[in-house]
């Protein structure tokens, strides 16, 4: 028996736009990221750092992530360019495969090709947040805050990075 297809990601087309805006989580999870069409629409807008990408297993879409690469983080700031995880929905149904830990590794991989020595992401704080999963991954607390949100960064440089 052959192995199975192990997930890939694939750029966002018109041949699949229908397909990653149809993409929803777990109704209990709506409040904690944006709908992937929002996603799109900021994409639309920052075309010079955001990385949308769905996920797919096989021929099946099973979540979106966008990165973003060299993004001035603070107004007051514009020497602070970060790179990182801006959104992650994984398909409800389809949580606790490893969807997230391979979308945070492709992050990773590709803020790395591109020279970089650190990631980050924000969550929204909370028991029922993802800060567990971002922490089992390696990502410490910064101490700062994004519009609410916990803002986290992981270091490229450590072993096994996005594999815990």
């Amino acid at each position: 028996m052959p192995p199975a297809p192990e997930p890939h990601l694939e750029k966002i087309t018109p041949g699949n736009v229908e397909v990653a805006c149809d993409l929803r989580v777990r109704p209990d999870q709506e409040h904690l990221v944006e709908p992937v069409a929002r996603s799109l629409a900021e994409a639309y807008a920052w075309p010079d750092v955001a990385w949308p990408r769905l996920i797919y297993d096989g021929d099946e879409p099973v979540g979106f992530l966008m990165g973003f690469f060299r993004i001035p983080w603070r107004e007051d700031s514009p020497g602070d360019l970060r790179s990182g995880l801006w959104r992650l929905n994984i398909a409800a149904g389809r949580q606790g495969r490893g969807y997230g830990c391979f979308a945070v590794r492709a992050v990773a991989e590709e803020a790395a090709r591109r020279g970089e020595q650190r990631i980050y992401t924000t969550w929204e704080p909370g028991d029922d947040g993802p800060e567990r999963f971002y922490l089992r991954l390696g990502f410490q607390p910064t101490g700062e805050l994004s519009g609410g949100q916990t803002v986290g960064a992981l270091d490229l440089s450590a072993p096994d990075t996005g594999n815990r």
